[in-house]
């Protein structure tokens, strides 16, 4: 562990700390609306959190919504073998007051850096000294800075659970890291944790967040806690556990703690350990993309994890998307006629999204919709078009089969390169029959999707 002999700067704990906190995700909307004042002085605070995002999301003209995201201290007393931060790992150490910290984020905000904080923390000494520090820069920020920004704040498992519910006044959103799919898991590669420990607050937060909402529905005036909810994180591709493993913990996640996001991150190997896989074609981020879009079928789809995979068809298809593989296999429900299914049958429709299937239960009670019409309500019909029918006919002559819908799918997008004739030229892809004497099959395709080939 290497610590730095001269006394550091705030602007050298700042580099140190905001490079340690680089694989806390945090990338959501912070789901709480509240206005400040502009100057703090003749109102009851500088500072706003609204609706539209704040962390690393866009506005609709282009501009940057963003938070301070930082470690309070890169201390640890924990030696989490995928971790950076392990106290075996020699990196520089910095540790932030609770009047830096404070500091930082008004004059950050002041130069419209940014509109909110996100802090997380090692371990110093003990979970509940840290929750403290943690605790001393929220209540500090919120009465003596009259800061009124949205503040994301990391709970520490083991710490003290008056602790966790005095921030969660302070806070907008809280979250405690998962870190793995399962307890074996965690058993293996973070040794000082545990699932009990972690599962505790995850709890006690759900249950404060219930409590305050019952209040609220009483006295208007009610203190709110947790208002922007809780979420969590899970490292992917660490321990060899499954999508279909993970996809069941998110699921369970959602169900009976209420959690507003599971986050995936994908496994970065930062530390020679023989303990952790060799990751040689570096971070499986294709696999984070798939169980992110998967991870919204069950939230805002109806989907349950079941039914997008199971012991025999264990994790999510490279080539397709979740909701795409689901219909191939599937297409006993198909095609759907968009002009009498209900909402719950137009989302398990590729290329339908909740908007669009919202738009078409709205728009058909006028008038009968076409193909022309579904473009114009937002569906991707490059997708939906094996799936639907208008008014008992589909777009194309279509055969409904798993081959051949997976080759169309898998070959929709043509790559054309112009060569200095001014011809245009098509770039040919994994699956092309042009010039070869037979197609694949769709063994074959899903050798392939699997990485066998």
């Amino acid at each position: 562990m290497v610590s730095l002999t001269k006394e550091q700067s705030v602007q050298e704990k700042l580099k140190i700390l905001t490079d340690a906190a680089k694989y806390d995700v945090a990338c959501t909307s912070s789901g709480v609306d509240r206005r400040g004042t502009s100057d703090g002085v003749h109102g009851n605070g500088i500072g706003n959190s609204i609706n539209a995002g704040i962390c690393h999301s866009f506005s609709g003209d282009g501009r940057c919504i963003s938070l301070l995201k930082i470690l309070f201290t890169n201390e640890c007393i924990y030696d989490c073998k995928y971790c950076i931060n392990r106290k075996s790992n020699d990196v520089p150490r910095a540790s932030f007051t609770p009047d830096e910290v404070c500091k930082l984020t008004i004059e950050f905000y002041r130069r419209n850096y940014i509109e909110g904080l996100f802090l997380s923390s090692g371990i110093l000494y003990n979970p509940t000294y840290t929750m403290e520090l943690l605790y001393q820069t929220l209540y500090k920020l919120r009465t003596v800075y009259h800061f009124l920004g949205y503040i994301h704040v990391k709970a520490i498992p083991g710490a003290d659970p008056l602790l966790i519910e005095k921030i969660g006044f302070l806070a907008d959103r809280m979250s405690i890291n998962l870190e793995l799919p399962t307890a074996e898991g965690l058993k293996n590669i973070a040794p000082n944790k545990n699932r009990k420990l972690i599962l505790g607050p995850m709890r006690q937060i759900q249950n404060g967040i219930t409590q305050s909402k019952n209040e609220l529905a009483v006295y208007r005036n009610a203190p709110r806690f947790v208002a922007g909810g809780q979420s969590t994180q899970m490292i992917i591709g660490a321990t060899n556990e499954q999508d279909y493993q993970i996809l069941q913990v998110s699921e369970g996640l959602y169900q009976k703690f209420g959690l507003k996001r599971v986050f995936y991150s994908a496994f970065v190997n930062v530390n020679e350990d023989k303990a952790l896989p060799a990751t040689i074609g570096g971070p499986p981020l294709l696999r984070e993309h798939r169980l992110y879009q998967a991870d919204w079928l069950l939230r805002f789809y109806g989907f349950k994890a079941q039914e997008l995979l199971d012991e025999q068809h264990p994790n999510l298809n490279v080539l397709l998307d979740p909701k795409e593989d689901w219909a191939v296999r599937h297409l006993e429900a198909f095609p759907v006629e968009v002009n009498r299914a209900d909402l719950h049958t137009l989302l398990r429709v590729p290329g339908i999204g909740v908007k669009s299937a919202t738009r078409i239960v709205k728009a058909r009670l006028s008038a009968r919709l076409t193909f022309e019409d579904l473009k114009k309500l937002g569906v991707t019909l490059k997708r939906a078009l094996y799936f639907i029918t208008c008014n008992g006919r589909m777009m194309y002559p279509t055969k409904l089969s798993e081959d051949y819908i997976v080759r169309q799918l898998t070959d929709s997008v043509k790559r054309v390169n112009f060569g200095s004739d001014g011809m245009s030229y098509r770039q040919m892809s994994l699956f092309d029959d042009y010039h070869v004497n037979a197609a694949p099959d769709i063994i074959t395709l899903k050798k392939a999707a699997g990485g066998e080939f």
